[in-house]
């Protein structure tokens, strides 16, 4: 199992740095996790969008889930040739988001090329080998991190998530545990909604998973920096995710 970084900035791409986007492959499956600003191109230099076998979307912000509605012109408009609907399991209420975006009150014409199923805590969906479980985390919109398993290797992803116990629990023993350190510190006055590079580091001890590596961080922390401060609060060095690379889970 592997999982190629399409994208990691937030809350807006950057040059050569899309948003939120990761292509998970597992023996012959292959996923699209998270399809933030500017992943689609990413995905086409890896993968072609119409032999995927899902879309798995966390939560229902534009840096998580815009990249949709490129998907759907290339798909449906670009030549590119799926066997059918692509399954979308993402959180209620996507389909009618991506509908109003071209101006429509019905998502019918969406069903020849995506079919949406609605994520709730414990989805499982098992896609050849591969199994994905849905693991509800703390956001301000529903939000869910992913927990992927094939050939007794686990993969979690935090998605969006303030700290939480459902977080550890959804990476728990994971090989890899890929996590979003957005926030240089908490934001005084608000509701919690995305980690600290020091709170990953204490899901990911919390949760006794092998590897962490940091993504999504928000423009008042580096990738660089996030990650040096997690390794300081583990003991040991943590990477972050880089555009382009492919992590082997």
């Amino acid at each position: 199992m592997t999982v190629t970084v399409l994208g990691t900035a937030s809350p807006a791409p950057l040059p050569d740095r899309p948003c939120s986007g990761y292509l998970l492959r597992a023996g012959e499956r292959s996923v699209w996790v998270d399809a933030g600003f500017g992943t689609l191109a990413a995905l086409r230099a890896h993968a072609d969008p119409a032999a995927l076998d899902a879309v798995w979307i966390s939560h229902l912000h534009a840096d998580h889930c815009a990249d949709l509605a490129a998907a759907f012109y290339a798909l449906r408009y670009g030549g590119l040739a799926a066997a059918g609907p692509i399954p979308v399991y993402a959180p209620a209420g996507l389909a009618r988001r991506l509908a109003g975006f071209f101006g429509r009150p019905d998502t019918a014409f969406l069903e020849n090329t995506f079919s949406f199923h609605d994520l709730h805590d414990g989805h499982r969906v098992r896609l050849g080998d591969l199994e994905l479980t849905s693991h509800a985390v703390v956001h301000d919109v529903p939000a869910y991190a992913l927990r992927a398993r094939h050939d007794g290797r686990t993969l979690a992803y935090s998605g969006d998530s303030a700290p939480c116990p459902q977080l550890a629990d959804a990476a728990r023993g994971a090989d890899l545990f890929l996590c979003e350190a957005d926030h240089d510190a908490p934001p005084p006055g608000e509701e919690r909604a995305h980690l600290t590079p020091e709170e990953a580091a204490a899901a990911a001890a919390e949760a006794g998973a092998a590897r962490l590596v940091l993504t999504h961080t928000g423009p008042s922390l580096t990738p660089e920096r996030a990650a040096a401060r997690a390794g300081a609060a583990l003991g040991h060095p943590v990477a972050h995710a880089r555009e382009g690379e492919t992590l082997r889970v």
